[in-house]
């Protein structure tokens, strides 16, 4: 019995490795298949996938809700635009590892207040403290120009050895770019999948479940919780960067609490008590947000109304509700579970 159960886990790894060999391979190939436009979309959902990873360390495996994690995402959108405009420095590299810097020590001390506290304490705080930052960035117009933003220019790519220039610069910079997202995204997912899975992702687990019984064992639960609110933080600074380059340009929106909400919510759509749900969730969001627009000019209420009704039909989110599915149809499931 033992040796048929390490069996079938053996094989249900080596399935959930193929699969996620076969999307890497299909997510390479896209651009060659798709418009620029298509391709352009996919970025950005990509990017922000990049963003749900990390904000679900806090609300799925920790069992945190922040409505502050735009002030992740902004310091890493203002680092590298501040950067472009006052250094002049156009180092997609550069901008990264500053990016990365910035929101690491912003998750640093913002976690140092906020974990002290949980349940909508500590929603609120982490709100409140990325109001602050929404407040800088819209008052102190001779830095950051205010509601007017910063734009910046099209970064270059791998050293400098990719430039974008002259005609045609923005079609083979979507291209390009798209690569570069792509090959971030899946190194992004493989550290978040290894952080999770590790005992220190059994430990959060653990203090998700159960506070009481983690510190009657010894588990040094605040610390644990500062760690995760700053790999949170970290991961979504770096999508905070690879955003940048798509929009071209900042304003004090992105720091703005609604987009953080936007975060939690393509969170919640996609599933949070799945590894893959906010990937699926913020494709979704992308597109689904994409096409209201463009569609009619009341699209808040539209995308309001679908997304409350896409809530409301699937409580367990897009991939819990295939997950029930699956195991309705005895499918292999491919969800870990947390």
């Amino acid at each position: 019995m033992k040796g048929d159960a390490i069996t079938s886990r053996g094989g249900a790894i080596s399935l959930r490795l193929a699969v996620a060999a076969i999307l890497g391979c299909a997510l390479l190939a896209i651009p060659q298949l798709v418009s620029p436009y298509q391709t352009l979309l996919l970025t950005y959902g990509l990017v922000m996938a990049i963003a749900a990873l990390g904000f679900n360390l806090l609300l799925g495996y920790t069992g945190l809700l922040s409505f502050g994690h735009s002030a992740f995402f902004g310091t890493g959108a203002y680092t590298a635009a501040l950067m472009a405009k006052y250094l002049g420095i156009h180092s997609m590299e550069t901008f990264i590892l500053a990016g990365l810097a910035t929101a690491f020590l912003m998750s640093a001390l913002f976690g140092v207040v906020c974990v002290r506290h949980t349940r909508i304490f500590f929603a609120i705080l982490v709100m409140a403290l990325s109001q602050v930052l929404w407040t800088l960035a819209y008052k102190f117009y001779g830095i950051t120009n205010g509601t007017d933003g910063l734009n910046v220019p099209f970064p270059t790519l791998l050293g400098g050895s990719l430039t974008f220039r002259g005609a045609g610069a923005y079609q083979r910079f979507i291209v390009a770019y798209y690569y570069y997202v792509a090959v971030l995204f899946l190194l992004s997912a493989a550290v978040m999948w290894m952080i999770t899975q590790s005992p220190f992702g059994k430990t959060l687990q653990s203090i998700r479940d159960n506070q009481t019984r983690a510190e009657f064992i010894g588990i040094r639960v605040r610390l644990c919780r500062w760690m995760a609110f700053l790999f949170s933080g970290t991961f979504t600074g770096l999508a905070g960067v690879l955003w940048l380059p798509l929009n071209r340009h900042v304003t004090p929106d992105v720091l703005y609490w609604p987009f953080s909400g936007e975060i939690v919510f393509l969170t919640v759509l996609g599933g949070f008590q799945s590894f893959s749900g906010p990937i699926v969730g913020a494709l979704a969001f992308s597109y689904l947000k994409t096409y209201a627009v463009a569609w009619t000019e009341y699209w808040q209420f539209l995308l309001g109304a679908v997304l409350i009704f896409l809530v409301m039909a699937l409580p367990t989110g897009i991939v819990g509700t295939l997950e029930l599915l699956a195991a309705r149809l005895k499918w292999p499931s491919f969800k870990p579970r947390i």
